[in-house]
């Protein structure tokens, strides 16, 4: 069975292509340029980078040859709508932090990483939000950060020391000294 194959921008014939007959066409720098940027770009959204594969697809669309320009606009569509798809509008921090916790859950360590800083930085008294990057930063085996939100944490709430205590997200810490030093300071 034959199938026929999608012409990419690299393998569609040019209509100033020479026939079978004639000598190899000589390589087009500009063009050899414009296709390993396009792929730079295709890579990055295939990572899920969708606003620096949108950036990179402008600048591609910008030097590229006419037979690349469907193909990258459909890419910077594709960029638009993930990009958008993926931003979260939230009326509380408490409700950022719900989110925060169920990506950390599902494994997600970067993107919860991302939701509780937002939330430091625009309520720094967010004793929920350092105890959420305390728990992260133990899961994933940051001693010393873990350490440093959870004091703050205690810090802004000593009821979090409690808490903490029976946290199993923090079993990981449990032999370290300075972590019960922080949650025991009068043993």
């Amino acid at each position: 069975m034959v199938t026929a194959k999608t012409p990419t921008p690299s393998t569609a014939k040019h209509p100033s292509s020479p026939s079978a007959n004639s000598a190899p066409p000589q390589p087009d720098p500009a063009r050899a340029k414009a296709l390993e940027q396009y792929e730079v770009a295709v890579r990055l959204l295939h990572e899920g980078k969708y606003d620096k594969a949108h950036v990179a697809f402008n600048k591609v669309l910008a030097i590229s040859p006419p037979d690349f320009a469907d193909r990258i606009r459909m890419y910077l569509d594709t960029c638009v709508k993930q990009s958008t798809k993926n931003k979260h509008s939230f009326t509380t921090p408490e409700e950022q932090y719900d989110y925060a916790i169920s990506l950390l859950n599902d494994g997600h360590y970067e993107d919860a990483r991302e939701q509780l800083t937002q939330i430091v930085k625009a309520h720094n008294e967010a004793d929920y939000a350092f105890y959420g990057l305390a728990v992260l930063a133990s899961m994933t085996g940051d001693a010393h950060k873990c350490l440093d939100h959870l004091t703050e944490s205690i810090r802004l709430n000593t009821l979090n020391r409690i808490q903490a205590r029976s946290d199993s997200d923090f079993q990981d810490m449990a032999d370290d000294p300075r972590f019960t030093e922080l949650l025991y300071p009068e043993a």
